[in-house]
């Protein structure tokens, strides 16, 4: 064991952890049961870490040796194998107050302690590599933890907007290929007009058409970043050479376009723009919802139900009936859908809640943002893959439930008005056959009467 002190006490840590006293006093006292903060968060803090110690390593030449040292236990834990090797150092939960300074305490206190292990050092060697006066240079939990979040939800949603292009190409694949097969249209569902297979699966890849279109434009906003503004946007103790070069060590270390906000104080004190994100997130979910629930009442059956289409079996489906097979994936995709719906409920209240120049409540925004932008593309993925590659129709079925209705009488309405087809139902009883034959001899007789 190892001890640290500070001036609220000391603290004994196991010897080989690289976080420290701050971590595990957050540790402590945030015990909800509940995870660590999403690693796409950590990574994201991590990345902010790693552009800020190479800014310093051209700023201040005398101590480039502890910013290279930074630098490289950055690298640690963003290599391929980081997560596997690195997670159980992340030890503050997610859900925490303090706005984020817990899990960023954690970063610096992770990365300090790296460092010094790279340098031959002995863990807790804060003389040497300090979490705050080094790791943490020039920068506040108020500008790297919004940072952080915008650059880990860009990633995130180009994970899914891909995911979305996939089920985009899937369900036109479908409306292509199920074009010849007519079944019955239904509104409220009622038996309403034919329309074909193909028809509604085009709706659908309409509807995921337009979510990847919002997804794509959202990220425009989140390119907008306060990294530099320290803690409430003005720039205390951050140089301007500094605010430039870690900017552009970030856009060159993650890829994305990010750019400084033009008032950095709105970004640190405003959180709308996740607000908008989950939103488009929720309009995702309402669409894959519809859709998962449509399949799973075309699939009702296989006797009592509408049959139209068999999904995949994947599983047995009751512990006390044979043969049955439940439609699990759809279902599945609407929990997720109900989930998302209540991270959009916690975003928004959270971020209502950001008095003044800070939101103390941003760790349950990222957590329930990352979260639903998490699951979203993993659920999207499974749909697409366990559900709709496999689906089959069944035009025969669809072709009997049509024939069976009375959807054929709409399109006689414009020659015999509504009120005579009412009543010609009526009169036949909504006897299909019967109400046809009736019907063609009414037009038949009303074109007569016309010339």
């Amino acid at each position: 064991m190892r001890v640290e002190r500070d001036r609220m006490g000391e603290l004994a840590l196991p010897d080989g952890a690289l976080y420290g006293l701050q971590s595990l006093r957050a540790r402590d006292n945030f015990d909800l049961g509940l995870p660590p903060s999403n690693w796409s968060l950590i990574a994201a803090i991590v990345k902010v870490k790693k552009a800020a110690a190479m800014a310093y390593r051209k700023l201040d030449p005398p101590r480039a040796p502890v910013f290279e040292a930074i630098d490289r236990a950055c690298d640690e834990i963003l290599s391929p194998h980081g997560r596997e090797m690195f997670q159980d150092m992340f030890i503050v939960g997610a859900i925490q107050g303090g706005a984020g300074t817990s899990t960023n305490m954690n970063v610096n206190e992770v990365l300090a302690n790296l460092a010094l292990r790279i340098m031959g050092q002995p863990l807790g060697s804060y003389g040497l590599v300090h979490p705050l006066d080094d790791v943490n240079r020039g920068q506040s939990t108020n500008d790297v933890y919004p940072t952080a979040l915008r650059i880990a939800a860009i990633e995130l949603l180009r994970l899914l907007s891909q995911a979305c292009a996939g089920l985009q190409e899937t369900l036109q694949g479908k409306e292509n290929e199920y074009a010849g097969i007519r079944k019955l249209g239904r509104t409220e569902l009622m038996d309403a007009v034919p329309i074909t297979l193909g028809d509604e699966f085009g709706a659908y890849a309409q509807a995921i058409a337009r979510d990847r279109w919002r997804l794509y434009k959202i990220e425009e906003r989140l390119r907008q970043i306060n990294i530099g503004g320290t803690a409430v946007g003005l720039s205390d103790n951050a140089e301007r050479r500094y605010r430039f070069r870690i900017l552009e060590n970030l856009r060159e270390i993650t890829g994305l376009g990010l750019a400084a906000a033009e008032y950095p104080m709105d970004i640190t004190q405003n959180n709308d723009v996740f607000v908008e994100v989950s939103g488009l997130l929720k309009a995702l979910a309402v669409n894959l919802m519809k859709i998962a629930s449509d399949l799973r009442l075309m699939n009702s059956g296989p006797r009592g139900g509408l049959g139209e289409i068999r999904l995949p079996p994947r599983q047995m489906g009751s512990t006390i009936m044979p043969g049955k097979v439940n439609p699990v994936i759809p279902e599945m995709v609407i929990e997720v859908a109900i989930r998302v719906m209540a991270n959009d409920q916690a975003v928004t209240m959270a971020a209502a809640h950001g008095e003044f120049e800070l939101n103390a409540f941003s760790p349950l925004i990222a957590e329930s943002l990352l979260e639903s932008l998490g699951i979203l593309e993993r659920a999207v993925m499974i749909f697409r893959g366990q559900c709709l590659d496999a689906l089959e129709p069944d035009p025969g079925r669809c072709a009997r439930i049509l024939e069976d209705s009375l959807a054929f009488a709409t399109s006689f309405v414009p020659r015999l008005g509504y009120d005579r087809v009412a009543e010609i139902i009526a009169q036949n009883e909504g006897q299909p056959d019967k109400v046809r034959e009736a019907l063609e001899r009414a037009a038949a007789e009303a074109q007569a009467e016309k010339y």
